[in-house]
């Protein structure tokens, strides 16, 4: 092995499992440790998995999941949201609970003064969620995986864009965007990538329909989290407030301290229409692995349909 480099399958190895076209490919691959040669890589290695898809039988994404070593997963979410998303986060969490046997996601601890909500910080082993007006930076929702080496979600922050207020006056579409930020978390994606409904969440139509998890999206949590593991990543206790801080910049993805070569955002590996997928190394060992809700054309900022 050359000096400066690193054996990064233990790193890698299930990381970036991306499924494209129903085929699951996994990166045991040697990495420069420099942070530009890195991400570089990591954009490379990823943009060949990564692919456009359309309607989706499996919207699992990738493999990412929570160890646990008996089921359900029970998720605690700390809430840092103030009374205009209350309510929608409060639906969303009872709306992911309806597979009682796979995965509980019950209300944590509250910070949810305006510092909180704003720098919306990771907590070890359990999610987040947060609203504040993040600024004009093209995107609505924000959600954010750590993986650790083994591939396991380790801690989550869902975000969604109060500066986008006339988006949210649609109530569908708040709790439209809340619940597909949430569902992220668990480790799933998309149903669909081109605007077609099929009646959940985790579609990208605008239909009344696409509010909240459907039967599938169930069945594919149950699929997901079919077998157990040797160890747990989640926490059942309350948050350590000094925790990692995850995407703590605040300058939208590629400007200013999230120029692609740096963290946290790292690199754009993936775009759509309607999405983009963001990967950067965290300290330690891993990644975070940030999936971008973008704002539609005409908003302020917009990157959609590039």
């Amino acid at each position: 092995m050359e000096e400066g480099e690193v054996d990064m399958s233990r790193t890698l190895s299930g990381l970036i499992q991306i499924q494209a076209e129903g085929r699951c490919m996994n990166t045991h691959t040697l990495i420069h440790t420099g942070p530009t040669g890195l991400l570089v890589k990591l954009a490379v290695v990823a943009a060949m998995l990564l692919g456009s898809l359309g309607v989706r039988a499996d919207h699992a994404w990738g493999t990412y999941h929570w160890a646990r070593t008996t089921n359900p997963l029970p998720l605690l979410a700390v809430d840092s949201v103030d009374g205009t998303w209350q309510a929608e986060l409060d639906a969303t969490l009872l709306a992911w609970s309806g597979t009682p046997n796979v995965l509980t996601v019950s209300p944590g601890a509250t910070d949810d003064d305006a510092r909180a909500r704003k720098r919306c910080k990771m907590v070890s082993g359990q999610i987040r969620v947060c609203n504040a007006a993040y600024g004009y930076n093209g995107w609505l929702g924000l959600a954010t995986i750590g993986l650790n080496s083994d591939g396991h979600i380790v801690q989550g922050t869902a975000k969604v864009n109060d500066s986008y207020s006339s988006y949210w006056e649609s109530q569908a579409e708040k709790n439209h965007v809340m619940c597909q930020e949430v569902g992220h978390l668990f480790g799933l994606t998309h149903t669909s990538e081109d605007g077609s409904s099929q009646g959940t969440c985790m579609d990208y139509s605008s239909s009344d329909s696409s509010q909240w998890p459907n039967t599938h999206d169930f069945e594919q949590l149950a699929a997901i989290y079919a077998h157990l593991d040797s160890y747990n990543t989640y926490a059942d206790e309350a948050p350590d407030t000094g925790g990692d801080s995850g995407g703590g910049c605040k300058a939208p993805p590629g400007k200013g301290c999230n120029k692609n070569g740096a963290v946290p955002m790292g690199v754009l590996v993936d775009r759509g229409p309607r999405r983009e997928i963001w990967i950067a190394p965290r300290e330690g060992g891993g990644l975070w692995v940030h999936h971008v809700r973008l704002a539609p054309r005409g908003y302020p900022g917009s990157r959609a349909g590039r």
